[in-house]
């Protein structure tokens, strides 16, 4: 059963799905952009029977209420400040992390600063290679490149509701099994006053986590951080040469590529799932399993 809670952090009000036994142990899930922990929502039914998932929606997202811009820096480096402050706030010691799209650069963050608590590592076409990169990419890294008002404007065309909507549908084999209601409410929530230039600041930021992929992939490397990479493998932003790299600094890691696109969950839930609990189960299980 998943519970849904708020959690005052500073000055953020996170909101947050909780499913399972605290006692049991703890997987954080970091949704992307535009999507908020609402993505989640297959995995905490088909998880929360063996594992305590923590679900949160990033400062800018979902229901976490935050300062406006301009009272709070909207950078990569802020949102993973809260995420430290929330995992601390509910006690978590050990834990595995999933990450997608954004939730990547904010999870190897948080990596960063407390390697010793991180169990594992799920890769839900969350990048950390430059070679994941694909040209979708073009207008925001011309926008880091001559961060001009003209090359900012450029990027609204990516917040509509059009464009969030063709996320969820570009590469799916069958899109009818894509649920209305994730890209809807994705729309309505960044269409609240001053959510637009919240998200044209991140995409000016996120150069800064590209700058950051060669602690993230030493980091893997030194301390073999179990990886798992979950990827829909027609994700018209995040290439399926992204998933493959993490061999390069864990070659053990598993590679698991879906015929779908950058939402996989939205489509393979039960496939993921399954993958996952294979994945975190101890290790004789897991022998078995394979």
């Amino acid at each position: 059963m998943t519970q849904h809670r708020f959690l005052s952090v500073g000055k953020h009000k996170i909101f947050f799905r909780e499913a399972g036994d605290p006692a049991a142990p703890a997987l954080v899930l970091l949704h992307g952009f535009p999507s908020s922990s609402f993505m989640y929502r297959h995995l905490l039914e088909r998880l929360g029977d063996r594992f305590h998932l923590v679900a949160p929606d990033l400062p800018g997202f979902g229901f976490t209420q935050s300062p406006p811009r301009g009272e709070f820096s909207y950078s990569f480096a802020a949102l993973t400040d809260v995420m430290a402050d929330f995992v601390a706030a509910i006690g978590l010691d050990k834990f595995a992390l999933m990450v997608f799209d954004y939730g990547a650069p904010v999870g190897l963050r948080l990596a960063l600063r407390r390697p010793e608590a991180i169990t594992a590592i799920i890769s839900q076409n969350g990048n950390a290679y430059e070679e994941g990169l694909s040209e979708n990419w073009n207008p925001i890294q011309q926008y880091w490149r001559n961060p001009t008002a003209e090359n900012r404007d450029g990027l609204r065309a990516f917040l509509t509701p059009e464009a969030t909507k063709w996320q969820y549908t570009h590469g799916v084999i069958d899109e009818t099994l894509v649920a209305p209601e994730a890209y809807t409410l994705d729309s309505a929530l960044l269409a609240r006053p001053g959510n637009v230039d919240i998200q044209l600041d991140l995409f000016l930021d996120y150069a800064s986590n590209i700058a950051l992929y060669p602690k993230f992939q030493a980091l893997l490397r030194t301390r073999r951080i179990p990886v798992l990479a979950v990827w829909g493998k027609n994700d018209p932003y995040f290439l399926p040469a992204g998933a493959e790299a993490f061999r390069r600094d864990v070659p053990e890691a598993e590679i698991r590529l879906f015929d779908t696109g950058h939402f996989a969950l939205e489509t393979h839930a039960e496939d993921i799932a399954d993958a996952i609990g294979r994945f975190l189960a101890p290790a004789p299980l897991r022998v078995v399993a394979n």
